[in-house]
């Protein structure tokens, strides 16, 4: 195909189009769409392609991968693993692109099933139950055969609270029960929003009576909306609440893990950055932040089938 025929292609394309496209027979094409191997969706049952995710396919296919020096993280906020992605991105300065965007949970998700992203962390729930709550989780979205779930660490969850509000001495739950206190609240699809409204179903107490001065989008976000006066408190991790000097009323604990295609987890760049959560610094690094079990980083929990 000439290059003046390829620019007037269309951003989405039929089977015969990616065929000619590609230089196959449309017969390969149907192969590659059931074998989930080329990026498509069917709409009013016919196969259409979207362009731009068909280069990129053909670039991460060809020669082990052209895009195997990238690695864009995106869903949930962590301060550690924050540092440490931040950290690996100036190590590896113009060698590789390694990013880390917290978008929360859901909308993380919604951009690897888009194939936006190579990786994203995500927490949903307590600890106890992040080996059934985690995978039921990907499931929601059709690309979940192509991933697989990666333990990243265990960090604690809780309420991050004021100094003045800290000085009274109220209990967890007491603060929790208070209609008249002052929140900061997180955006829809986010896990800390979650386990705070899961831990206010089991005390009785409706999510409504809190009064949400603020939305938030991260942990980090949350913790200095409390630091700055725009509300008393917040649901976040201690990290969060530690580099702020916030109060911390512990809640429970919870499994911060990465969601990643396959082909990514067998790629040295990601395997680099999970070495480095085993690395001496990190862990004294976790350690001055607080709320941190990093004992299983690293391990493979689960994949499809």
């Amino acid at each position: 195909m000439s290059a003046a025929a390829q620019a007037e292609m269309p951003r989405y394309l039929s089977v015969k189009q990616v065929a000619d496209y590609l230089s196959l027979n449309e017969k390969k094409v149907y192969a590659l769409v059931n074998e989930g191997k080329i990026p498509a969706t069917k709409v009013t049952g016919k196969w259409m392609f979207p362009r731009e995710l068909v280069d990129r396919w053909m670039l991460e296919t060809s020669h082990g991968g052209a895009l195997t020096d990238r690695l864009t993280v995106v869903g949930s906020d962590d301060p550690l693993f924050s540092r440490l992605a931040f950290a690996f991105a100036e190590q590896a300065q113009a060698q590789a692109l390694v990013s880390y965007s917290p978008t929360g949970t859901k909308l993380g998700l919604g951009l690897m099933q888009h194939q936006r992203a190579e990786a994203c962390a995500v927490h949903w729930g307590p600890a106890q139950e992040a080996h059934i709550r985690h995978p039921a989780l990907v499931r929601q979205f059709p690309r979940h055969t192509h991933w697989v779930i990666v333990r990243g660490f265990r960090r604690e969850q809780g309420i991050m609270v004021s100094p003045e509000l800290a000085q009274r001495g109220r209990e967890g739950d007491e603060i929790l029960r208070d209609p008249a206190l002052r929140w900061a609240a997180r955006q829809q699809g986010a896990g800390t929003g979650r386990f705070l409204e899961e831990h206010l179903r089991r005390l009785g107490v409706a999510s409504s009576s809190h009064d949400a001065q603020v939305i938030t989008r991260s942990e980090r976000e949350a913790a200095s909306a409390v630091a700055m006066g725009l509300a008393q408190a917040a649901p976040g991790v201690r990290a969060a609440a530690t580099e702020c000097g916030l109060h911390f009323i512990p809640l429970g604990w919870e499994y911060f893990d990465l969601v990643l295609d396959k082909r990514v987890y067998f790629r040295h760049l990601f395997q680099q950055l999970m070495d480095r959560i085993l690395q001496s610094e990190t862990r004294t690094l976790a350690g001055l932040l607080g709320g941190y079990d990093l004992s299983e980083a690293g391990r493979l929990v689960w994949s499809p089938g």
